[in-house]
């Protein structure tokens, strides 16, 4: 495993595991969550607000890469680290990817939180094939006008 080259991550790892505690005193659970760029300064936090926003995709991870991208004005955080305090899920990690954080460090691994109550590792394997195999129905139906935005946006952009 190789070391950050943040320089205060312990301080920071701490300050998230303490955010979590306060959430879990506040009613939440513990999942929290940090973006923070190369100097160690936050970018975007999160808690997980799945009970409280009846969202279930409002994950801790999810909730800190949102603001992250809110308080930078951009969709890209490419060269930024996602620090959890739970290893992130599947759904986590692909938000992660597709928000281009370079890096994703975590304090307690998807073991330990499953020891605690929280047993998300059946996550990485649904997410490994297509999903057609999810377990839910999945179907296309087109419509005669299926690409007309996608047209439509395409004639805008200039490449």
């Amino acid at each position: 495993m190789c070391k950050s080259k943040i320089e205060n991550m312990d301080t920071l790892l701490d300050g998230l595991v303490n955010y979590s505690v306060d959430h879990v005193h506040q009613g939440g659970i513990p999942f929290t969550a940090y973006v923070v760029n190369s100097k160690g300064e936050v970018l975007g936090k999160g808690v997980n607000r799945v009970l409280e926003n009846h969202d279930p995709t409002a994950h801790a991870e999810v909730e800190a890469i949102r603001d992250a991208c809110r308080n930078t004005k951009s969709s890209h955080l490419r060269g930024l680290t996602l620090l959890a305090s739970g290893e992130p899920c599947a759904m986590c990690y692909l938000n992660a990817l597709f928000a281009g954080i370079s890096e994703v460090v975590y304090v307690a691994d998807r073991d330990e939180a499953a020891r605690h109550g929280f047993d998300y590792r059946n996550s990485y394997s649904a997410l490994a094939g297509f999903p057609e195999n999810w377990g839910m129905l999945v179907r296309k139906q087109s419509t005669e006008n299926a690409l007309e935005p996608f047209k439509l946006l395409q004639s805008k952009r200039k490449f």
